[in-house]
């Protein structure tokens, strides 16, 4: 059983964690200015970041299921701690990119958080939760690029990652204190064992392809705008600092406050409404920017809807997977968001590539492209039955999209 304070730790700490990918999101330019490289060469830092992510949820997140998750948590903080610390003492941009690839692989407890969220949660309750831990996680995601902004304008991107590097270190505490200890659901299985029963899960549920292909492409096309927003609003006509530039994200936290409702929603008439609606809604919000992106006004709407676009497929796509296979939810949560944030670093690459070749009409229509892919599949595959899900347990059959 889940108790309201347990729910608000795990949703805090996967906003402190999360944050850790995205503070150097705001000071791009500075970087760049710092280490006297391009645009294009320091976008590939934000790449490196969300690479190494997905690396580390390959490596680490399916111990979720073999080992007590309290302890691999701690012990995952603790090295995160060490990979901030190198970033901000980099000496050089290889340096940077080397501590910015191992910080994105160690830094991936959220991923252990939500899926033990969802198997302490009542079944009737499962959207919700997730829904209020998603939001801390987004929520960290977007104000992590407020206070880096700020943080980084009178301080410095080096003090940044130090104070990254505290929050850690208080989160390790927090998580011996306020957690419960884990059983691990395959115990009995090998680490080898464990990996090969992902290609189970990959090869025999359509479900869990259709939600990481949709969560890899939006996610793809939040990583182009956030990428290139810093070098946008450096530009003409605003010319704008990294503290601006942060802003940007505490006004899309209003967007990941609609998380628990999307949850709701989610639990009550099944997530293929909330995926759609999600992805129309990115959809909508990079033809805005496209439109009227020159203006603050609407980059501030665009913000806003992009924000509750990724909410609502991410919180619907997480809320159908986790009703897949109990036993494998943290091998579930392992192929879900690789494939997410391999969109991210994709993101990311043709983001910077398309802002440095064509600007900021050439970043939208990158974002738009990966949106479009995603409601073509989406549209494609209709709503019928999938199959069931393979691993390293049976299954009963899939619940509906």
């Amino acid at each position: 059983m889940i108790s309201r304070r347990m729910v608000w730790v795990m949703a805090i700490g996967c906003g402190l964690t999360a944050a850790n990918l995205y503070y150097n999101q705001p000071l791009l330019a500075q970087m760049a200015d710092y280490f006297s490289v391009t645009a294009r060469r320091m976008g590939v830092i934000s790449t490196l970041c969300q690479a190494g992510y997905g690396l580390g949820m390959l490596l680490f997140v399916p111990l979720g299921d073999l080992v007590e998750r309290r302890r691999l948590m701690q012990i995952l903080l603790g090295l995160t701690t060490l990979a901030l610390i190198a970033v901000a003492a980099s000496p050089s941009f290889a340096w940077l990119a080397v501590a910015s690839f191992a910080m994105g692989a160690l830094t991936i407890v959220p991923q252990l958080i939500i899926p033990f969220a969802a198997g302490i949660a009542e079944p009737s309750e499962r959207g919700r939760v997730v829904g209020i831990v998603m939001s801390g996680l987004l929520i960290g995601i977007l104000v992590a690029r407020t206070v880096s902004g700020f943080v980084g304008t009178y301080l410095g991107w080096r003090e940044m990652h130090l104070i990254a590097a505290l929050l850690m270190v208080g989160l390790m505490i927090a998580i011996q204190l306020w957690l419960p200890r884990s059983e691990p659901a395959a115990g009995g299985a090998s680490y080898g064992t464990l990996m090969w029963s992902l290609v189970g899960l990959i090869r025999g549920s359509p479900a869990l392809r259709q939600s990481a292909l949709y969560g890899a492409m939006v996610f793809g096309a939040f990583s182009v705008f956030w990428t290139t927003l810093a070098f946008h609003l450096a530009g003409p006509p605003f010319r704008y600092g990294a503290d601006v530039v942060g802003l940007f994200g505490l006004i899309g936290a209003a967007g990941a406050l609609a998380a628990p409702l999307v949850g709701t929603f989610a639990d009550r008439r099944g997530s293929r409404w909330t995926i759609g609606l999600g992805l129309i809604l990115c959809l909508g919000s990079f033809v805005a920017l496209a439109a009227f992106g020159w203006t603050l006004t609407g980059l501030v709407v665009g913000v806003i809807v992009l924000d509750l676009g990724v909410q609502s497929a991410h919180v619907s796509n997480q809320t159908r997977i986790y009703g897949l296979q109990p036993e494998a939810r943290s091998r579930l949560t392992t192929v879900y968001m690789m494939a997410f944030f391999f969109g991210g670093a994709l993101g990311s690459l043709t983001g910077a590539a398309a802002w440095t070749r064509f600007g900021w009409l050439g970043a939208c229509a990158t974002g738009a492209a990966f949106l479009v892919v995603a409601l073509a599949v989406f549209i494609a595959v209709g709503g019928g039955r999938p199959a069931r899900a393979a691993g390293l347990v049976t299954t009963p059959e899939e619940p509906p999209a």
